[in-house]
């Protein structure tokens, strides 16, 4: 990192915490790209006058931020940069919320119709065992998974879909647009989970890895629930962005 400040040793501000907005300006100002190699341990001891103790919390702190990545045997780069998935008031698929990330593609994994299992059929208002149609979809974002999608719907809504190129299309699109399918509104929630080795090597990630797992249930306008969805989201590739207002009431 070229001309260094001094750290401010009179400062109330803990050392480490200094490091770390020193090594975020510096990438900004410098324009680094994800992948730009970072000063070491030792380097940024010598260039800021610190203990490798200091060095170590802000690198530390920095990687679990998503800022940057730290690779045995190699060295610091600086991350790829996460995708922001909004929470708020708009129904849109995953397609569409991930637009504006990069060049996104699928790969379907899987599309066939299967028994609904009790979760799945609890979930789409059916009977246990009732088919349903499941679609199962690999996201990329620029070449580089992203999240693992798994889509139930009832066999009357999602049977149109067993013959249509999911490659690279939104579910919600297609139905919208093709088969006049509405959708109304959605529940959803989000867990931070840690995935099993299955699943990460289908996300190329280690398994043990944190993950961010969205589960939404659709309804049309009637009310009636007509898409299950479960999405398992690379912790190290995105962010969930959540936008409230204050209530004047109290």
């Amino acid at each position: 990192m070229a001309n260094p400040v001094a750290i401010d040793r009179t400062s109330p501000l803990p050392l480490y915490w200094q490091l770390k907005a020193r090594i975020v300006r510096d990438i900004e100002e410098r324009g680094l790209e994800p992948g730009a190699r970072l000063p070491g341990d030792h380097e940024l001891c010598d260039q800021y006058g610190v203990s490798r103790t200091v060095v170590r919390q802000a690198l530390r702190e920095l990687e679990v931020e998503g800022v940057i990545r730290r690779e045995k045997g190699r060295g610091t780069f600086v991350a790829d940069r996460r995708t922001a998935r909004g929470f708020g008031h708009a129904l849109v698929g995953t397609f569409e919320d991930i637009q504006s990330s990069g060049r996104q593609e699928s790969t379907v994994l899987r599309r066939e119709v299967v028994d609904a299992t009790a979760v799945v059929a609890r979930d789409l208002a059916l009977a246990d065992g009732e088919r349903v149609v499941e679609i199962e979809r690999l996201r990329l974002v620029d070449g580089e998974p992203w999240a693992l999608t798994s889509t139930q719907l009832p066999r009357d809504v999602g049977e149109p879909l067993l013959d249509v190129d999911l490659r690279n299309v939104s579910i919600y699109g297609v139905l919208e647009r093709e088969f006049g399918v509405q959708f109304d509104r959605a529940e959803r929630t989000v867990e931070a989970e840690i995935v099993d080795e299955a699943v990460a090597e289908v996300l190329g990630i280690a398994a043990g890895s944190a993950v961010l797992v969205m589960h939404s249930v659709s309804f049309d306008p009637t009310g009636r629930p007509i898409e299950r969805f479960t999405g398992i989201h690379r912790g190290d590739r995105n962010r969930l962005d959540i936008e409230v207002t204050r209530s004047t009431a109290g």
